[in-house]
C-alpha cells in the first residue's frame, strides 16, 4: 500500500504538523468547554443546594403545622370535657363528711385528680378571675353588681363557672358577674 491508496496513513512529516495543531485547538476548545462545564456544574450544585435548603425549610414547617394541629386537636377534645370535670370538681367538693373515708368516694376524688394531672400536661389552667378586673378576652360577663369600697366598677365580683386558657388559647371563657 502507498500513501495515495490509504488516506489514514501519512508520511511522518505530514502528520505530525496536523496532529499538533489539532492538540493545540482540542486544548484552546477544551479549555473553554472545561470552563464552560465548571460553570454549569457549579450552577448545579447551587440549584441542589437551594432545592435542598427549601426542602428542609418545609419539613420544618411542615412538623410545626403538623404538631400544632396535633395540640389543637387535644385542646379542642379536651375543651369538650371541661364540663364534666368541672361536675367531679363540684362533686368532690361537696362531699359529705360522713362520707369522705367511703373508698368509692376516694376513687371519684382520685379521678378529678387525674383529670387535674391531665390538664397540667397540656398546660391547662383555670381562671377564677374575682377581684380582677373585667377583660373580655377572658371573662364572658353574664350580669352586674353594685360597685363597692371592696370591689371598684369594672372589677369581676363573682365567677359563676371557672374559665379555661392554655398559653394564649381560651378554651372557655369564665362566666363572671362584674362590677358596674
Amino acid at each position: 500500500m502507498t500513501d495515495e491508496t490509504n488516506p489514514e496513513m501519512e508520511s511522518p512529516e505530514e502528520g505530525t504538523a496536523p496532529s499538533e495543531a489539532v492538540r493545540t485547538q482540542e486544548a484552546n476548545g477544551n479549555g473553554s468547554d472545561i470552563n464552560a462545564l465548571r460553570r454549569e456544574a457549579q450552577a448545579n450544585l447551587e440549584g441542589w443546594q437551594r432545592s435542598r435548603a427549601e426542602f428542609l425549610n418545609y419539613k420544618k414547617r411542615t412538623d410545626k403545622e403538623i404538631k400544632e394541629s396535633r395540640e389543637r386537636a387535644a385542646l379542642d377534645t379536651l375543651s369538650k370535657m371541661l364540663p364534666v370535670i368541672d361536675d367531679f370538681e363540684r362533686a368532690v367538693q361537696n362531699i359529705p363528711e360522713d362520707l369522705k373515708s367511703n373508698s368509692w368516694v376516694s376513687g371519684t376524688a382520685l379521678i378529678q385528680r387525674k383529670f387535674d394531672k391531665m390538664l397540667e400536661e397540656f398546660s391547662v389552667q383555670r381562671i377564677d378571675p374575682t377581684g380582677q378586673p373585667f377583660d373580655p378576652r377572658f371573662h364572658e360577663a353574664i350580669g352586674t353588681d353594685e360597685s363597692t369600697d371592696e370591689i371598684p366598677g369594672g372589677h369581676v365580683t363573682v365567677t359563676l363557672q371557672k374559665g379555661y386558657i392554655s398559653g394564649d388559647r381560651v378554651l372557655r371563657p369564665a362566666l363572671v358577674r362584674v362590677a358596674g
